[in-house]
């Protein structure tokens, strides 16, 4: 069988790097671009790199994911989650590529009170939110082509998730602030990179995934079972969402059912497993206060 020719774009990031690993570990031809290596925003660049580089898939995991500060640079945030998507797309299309592309739970207006599934309608709330929906259907124009919704995604590096800031403030002793009332449904990149991989070597239906950890809880809740894990009695300050002034609003129910790709052969892990599985990485030889 030919050796499959992967091309990663936003391959320095958190879920990129982990992309790119299990990828070429599995034996697979990974060229692997970075925002350095390829301006996403150049039309004419993407399709130019995409016919050099000639992949049987493409996998891309770039974004803009500051979500207060698109709030007053929606062209920067358009740019990236939109526009270059609808590049990418193009170029996956001309070379007869598998397209994988991420998007958000932010697409949804977070005023549900059961898990959105793919068939809810999403009402994004925010100049981000609307981004990655635009990013959304500008991917599915690739005949073959998967959208995975992630949200909350914590592993990977660099090492700056809101995982990695609440059980370091934990470790360290400090008091954190963590949400009550936000729910989410978070998702480990390893996961996330073990499914990307089965829906693709699977030749699943392609479509549109929610692609997180199963089950979902509050921040407060995760806090609480991060210290948990971590033998750790941790100092949470409760904060509700409405107190907070964010120039971006937040959805706050944004629990995403996995069913659907469940039904595609791949089952997501709890939460609660795949948050033990990190710390233990992360926090293997450090002292615990």
């Amino acid at each position: 069988m030919p050796t499959r020719r992967v091309l990663v774009t936003g391959a320095a990031g958190q879920l990129g790097g982990v992309i790119r690993e299990l990828f070429g570990d599995g034996g697979d031809d990974v060229t692997a671009l970075t925002r350095v290596e390829l301006d996403l925003t150049e039309h004419d660049a993407v399709l130019r790199a995409v016919r050099d580089a000639q992949p049987n898939l493409m996998v891309n995991c770039a974004a803009y994911n500051q979500v207060d500060a698109a709030e007053d640079d929606a062209t920067s945030a358009l740019a990236v989650n939109a526009f270059s998507v609808r590049s990418l797309a193009r170029a996956a299309s001309d070379v007869g590529a598998t397209f994988v592309h991420y998007s958000t739970d932010f697409v949804f207006d977070g005023r549900g009170a059961v898990p959105y599934t793919e068939e809810n309608q999403p009402s994004p709330q925010s100049v981000y939110g609307a981004s990655k929906l635009l990013g959304e259907w500008f991917a599915a124009d690739v005949p073959r082509a998967y959208v995975l919704r992630v949200e909350s995604l914590f592993g990977g590096r660099p090492a700056k998730s809101s995982v990695d800031r609440i059980s370091d403030a934990i470790l360290d002793g400090r008091e954190v602030p963590v949400f009550i009332d936000r729910t989410v449904s978070p998702s480990y990149v390893q996961d996330v990179a073990g499914a990307t991989r089965t829906l693709v070597d699977a030749e699943a239906p392609p479509g549109l995934y929610h692609c997180v950890n199963s089950g979902y809880g509050t921040w407060w809740e995760l806090a609480e079972e991060i210290g948990r894990q971590l033998g750790v009695t941790p100092k949470l300050k409760p904060v509700a969402v409405e107190t907070v002034k964010l120039r971006a609003p937040r959805p706050k129910y944004c629990a995403l059912s996995n069913t659907k790709l469940t039904d595609a052969g791949f089952t997501m892990p709890m939460w609660q497993d795949a948050l033990g599985r990190y710390l233990k990485v992360r926090t293997d030889g450090r002292p615990r206060t």
